[in-house]
């Protein structure tokens, strides 16, 4: 059985952030992908061989500041399907493997381009991490408890769902279109642009009057007794997302309260001595007691589980989203297809251990 992706070609221009983690999922659905290491490589923060986020391809080195390696690696874009680079607007220009050259020698090609701010724009030449996407895109204002000052959630948010997911969705479109017009794509990808995509509901909520700015007020920011965390007598703590009435009502029926007894669930002004009530319960028990209470009942409630506890979970241990590959454990390969052959795991390649058989596989002339 193939994989979805079996067959594409994709050149990666190593790099740090969203670009290597795109790669890493097209290269988990079958592609080809060739990293591209300049002498030296990357800033790492743990030895190659030990970094998940690279497995599932192959290493060439090459020096783009080198007239020799820049042609080489110009052989493999004319063979092409897909070439990712995260560089800063104009980099990969100076460097001669900018999208008119490329596309000039392979019009097939989709060259996908990964940057925090965009390719234009007053802030495109400036630097940035995933936290100034977020405050410049009003998502890092909306996350946080009510009078304190802004949280980061990890680099999840810009890095990631709004960087390497919104390339592989762009690269996947692009091929789309490349099989109706026969032709490639330019495909700019910015953080910052992604990051507004995923506020979609909360620009809508907004602008009709039912979400405040005032981060922490909201139903589903931590305003909100039945959608919140709560500490257990172990000092572990509990997930609450009982939003619906119908798993509200479970929830009470898990922590042993009369709904008789209770204000309503929306009764907004309610709400502190709902958490209260909810707080003082939920610190009679451990946390795995209350996972024992709730395990018959559709109360949307789960652990909050450390990553050393994850693999060991019944539903994640079932699914098999935790593998353990190369010695060390690392999410599974996602999406899931019915009908195409499972995931493997190959660890990362020393970089440049690939170059021969790159080139060789890739049927590049052997004068180059």
């Amino acid at each position: 059985m193939k994989r979805v992706l079996d067959g594409l070609r994709v050149v990666e221009l190593a790099g740090i952030g969203p670009s290597p983690h795109a790669a890493m999922l097209l290269a988990d659905l079958g592609a080809d992908v060739v990293r591209v290491e300049r002498p030296g490589g990357v800033a790492q923060l743990l030895p190659v061989d030990k970094d998940a986020g690279l497995r599932n391809r192959r290493s060439v080195n090459a020096d783009l500041k080198v007239p020799a390696d820049l042609a080489k690696v110009l052989t493999l874009v004319d063979r092409a399907d897909v070439l990712i680079e995260g560089y800063r607007p104009g980099a990969a220009e100076r460097l001669g493997i900018g999208p008119d050259v490329c596309r000039q020698r392979n019009p097939r090609l989709v060259y996908a381009r990964i940057t925090g701010w965009g390719q234009d724009g007053p802030l495109a030449p400036y630097a940035g991490h995933d936290i100034n996407y977020l405050a410049l895109s009003g998502a890092l204002n909306a996350i946080g408890r009510e009078g304190e000052r802004p949280l980061a959630p990890l680099n999840l948010v810009a890095d990631l769902g709004g960087g390497s997911m919104l390339a592989v969705m762009g690269i996947l479109g692009a091929l789309y279109a490349r099989a109706q017009s026969g032709v490639g794509e330019v495909v700019d990808v910015a953080m910052v642009d992604g990051v507004s995509a995923l506020m979609t509901m909360f620009w809508t909520l907004t602008e009709n009057g039912l979400w405040s700015d005032r981060r922490g007020t909201n139903v589903i920011d931590g305003a909100a007794p039945f959608y919140d965390t709560y500490e257990c007598a172990d000092g572990r703590y509990i997930a609450v997302g009982a939003v619906e009435p119908v798993f509200y009502a479970q929830l009470l029926e898990g922590l042993g309260l009369d709904p008789e007894g209770l204000p309503d669930q929306y009764d907004e002004s309610a709400w502190p001595m709902l958490r209260k009530t909810f707080a003082d319960v939920f610190a009679t028990r451990s946390r795995d007691s209350w996972v024992q209470a709730f395990a018959q009942l559709d109360a949307c409630v789960t652990p909050v589980l450390a990553l050393a506890e994850v693999q060991d979970h019944p539903h994640i241990s079932a699914r098999n989203t935790i593998v353990s590959a190369f010695r060390q454990r690392q999410p599974a390969a996602a999406p899931r297809f019915a009908s195409t052959a499972a995931a493997t795991y190959a660890p990362p390649r020393t970089p440049g251990s690939d170059t021969e058989a790159v080139f060789r596989d890739w049927a590049v002339d052997d004068d180059h």
